[in-house]
């Protein structure tokens, strides 16, 4: 694997910038980080100038269904290669596999499929799975199909857990359906990140879940109760229970421009995970797709069922950082911290992701100040070039 260095980028590290700094990859890991060119250098070595570049940490998308014509539904290899080659062009470096509401038998399948997948060099990384569904509220399903959806049943997660691997990091239920919560206890001591999403809960359901382990919101506002003068249900709990982290899909559809910026004034850059929850229809023409076996129309921004309802989006993570640098008192910083550290520290690999720093897998990227990307390094690798 040849070495790599970045000379007179902007470095964004986890303490500083460091102006026109240096920036050595050697063996799929960050190896050094200089403010001066390094005077031994490894014999066979790449050099990028990253003059007027930003160097940032690779983008981590928690929750994403598919792009480029594949869905993690599909159940084959293919299909996930196909993702992990697509998205590095977004600045996507690694990715949970996100299942949805389906047939027992088909989220095995997937299951199985995640299990056996292995991560190949100059893409992004397949680095967990995200359950979502089917432990779900019928009256906030959204994409979610209704006829599928079922209690939470702890031993057939079990087994779930076991056909992936372990690979199961992140679970999004509703946790009205768990009162007690039996459910989520046992997923928080097993170290899965427990998210409530599709979801009617009122505020107090909200305040017992997050003493029973819950610590995100899934796509805050859409498929969850809203904010009412008297009941603040799930987004005003993520707005005032500081042990929660809220999923953002920043297309400007599932949420305004004007709720996201309310969103950052409550939340601030360290409580939120910025997503896409993207459909295979991502970097594809506009027509007609399907998600979970339901017939979908893709426009030029969109994608809906039938019914009009929005079947997740076609945002691409560059782009979802583009919107929210528009909101007033957002700066780079702010979209390193949503889209690369707080999804790794959410899932618990900030040992090895989320930042540029020297032992970390070199995950990097190089774009100019309005997130166009020029190069996507995926573990050492250049996996894109703009």
């Amino acid at each position: 694997m040849n070495s790599i260095l970045i000379k007179n980028a902007a470095i964004y590290t986890e303490e500083e910038i460091i102006e026109k700094g240096y920036l050595l990859i050697n063996e799929g890991s960050i190896a050094g980080i200089f403010t001066y060119e390094p005077e031994e250098l490894p014999e066979y070595i790449t050099v990028i100038d990253g003059t007027n570049l930003l160097a940032v940490p690779g983008f981590i998308d928690g929750h994403i269904h598919g792009a480029n014509g594949a869905d993690v539904m599909d159940a084959t290899e293919e299909a996930i290669e196909t993702m992990a080659s697509f998205l590095p062009r977004e600045g996507t470096t690694s990715f949970l596999a996100t299942t949805i509401t389906q047939a027992q038998g088909n989220i095995e399948k997937a299951l199985d499929n995640l299990a056996a997948y292995q991560n190949k060099p100059g893409q992004a990384e397949m680095i967990g799975v995200h359950l979502e569904g089917p432990f779900v509220e019928k009256q906030r399903a959204g994409a979610q199909p209704q006829q599928y959806i079922i209690e939470p049943d702890l031993d057939l997660f079990k087994k779930w857990q076991s056909l992936s691997g372990n690979q199961i990091k992140t679970i999004t239920m509703a946790p009205e359906h768990d009162p007690d919560g039996d459910f989520i206890k046992e997923l928080a001591a097993f170290g899965v990140n427990v998210s409530a999403g599709h979801t009617d809960a009122n505020f107090a359901g909200m305040k017992n879940a997050v003493c029973h382990g819950v610590r995100q919101v899934t796509h805050l506002c859409n498929a969850m109760s809203g904010i009412h003068h008297r009941d603040i249900g799930v987004v005003g709990a993520a707005f005032q229970l500081p042990a929660l982290r809220g999923e953002l899909i920043s297309d400007g559809i599932h949420v305004s421009q004007e709720m996201m910026q309310l969103i950052f004034h409550h939340m601030g850059s360290k409580r939120l995970i910025m997503i896409t929850d993207s459909m295979r229809a991502k970097g594809l023409s506009p027509g007609n797709y399907e998600l979970g076996g339901q017939p979908v129309t893709v426009s030029e921004d969109r994608a809906i069922l039938a019914d009009g309802t929005l079947a997740g989006s076609i945002l691409k993570m560059n782009e979802g950082a583009k919107r929210m640098l528009n909101l007033q008192g957002v700066a780079i910083p702010d979209i390193i911290e949503m889209a690369s550290m707080n999804p790794a520290k959410q899932i618990g690999i900030f040992n090895r992701k989320g930042s540029i720093s020297i032992g970390k897998d070199a995950d990097v990227l190089l774009v100019n100040n309005e997130m166009n990307i020029e190069y996507t390094i995926c573990r050492g690798v250049i996996a894109y070039k703009g």
